[in-house]
């Protein structure tokens, strides 16, 4: 049996988000998740570690999770995952960064690989279920093994995601909790976009949003 995955979190960058990178020790391989705005950090991390980059996991496609996909792809020639349902979010890098940051950006290369519900993602020998989750995004998806869940912006320590960004969807987002993060064992570790790390056991028991306390609107 292979050994398990190690995690590794950045935060970086202006919105605080979570880019991390997902390593099979054995084999010295690593893919990132979601590369945020500081390509350097990342790379350099990668190198620190010696591990070789094999790819990127994108949870979905808001500015802050994707501002680093085209200077690793220039860099490395790695290939990009992501849900085509948010492929329209990830064309519109640049609107988003021209809206939110007041920059022009290019836009980031087209995703070579889709995911799905169901599929099953390789970093060297350790395995991960895709989970969509939509209600962030509407191609929000979590990757699920080896006890932990990398959920994006769905599920936070003591809070859930945004849904007043384009695509959002309050129903659907808890929904998506509930059928497809809620029924991991209370040990699974989750690995938000944003924030510390927490468990589905914690949330479950605690966050407001889950229990009843705060209501989305």
């Amino acid at each position: 049996m292979p050994a398990p995955p190690e995690v590794i979190c950045l935060t970086n960058g202006v919105f605080a988000e979570n880019c991390y990178i997902v390593a099979d020790r054995d084999r010295g391989e690593a893919v990132l998740v979601d590369p945020g705005e500081e390509a350097d950090l990342f790379l350099a991390r990668l190198r620190s570690e010696r591990l070789e980059l094999q790819g990127i996991w994108l949870t979905h496609a808001h500015l802050d999770h994707v501002l680093g996909v085209r200077p690793v792809v220039e860099r490395s020639g790695v290939p990009v995952w992501l849900h085509p349902d948010d492929r329209p979010l990830y064309d519109r890098m640049p609107d988003q960064a021209a809206a939110v940051l007041g920059v022009d950006l290019p836009a980031p290369p087209p995703p070579d690989r889709t995911l799905a519900a169901g599929d099953l993602v390789r970093v060297g020998d350790c395995e991960f279920e895709v989970r969509h989750v939509p209600g962030h995004s509407p191609g929000s998806v979590a990757f699920v093994g080896h006890g932990v869940t990398i959920s994006g912006d769905v599920l936070f320590a003591g809070s859930v995601g945004r849904i007043d960004l384009p695509g959002g969807d309050g129903e659907a987002l808890l929904h998506s909790i509930r059928e497809q993060l809620l029924t991991l064992p209370d040990d699974t570790v989750v690995y938000s976009g944003h924030g510390p790390a927490t468990t589905i056991g914690q949330e479950r028991r605690t966050n407001p949003f889950l229990t009843g306390a705060y209501r989305l609107s």
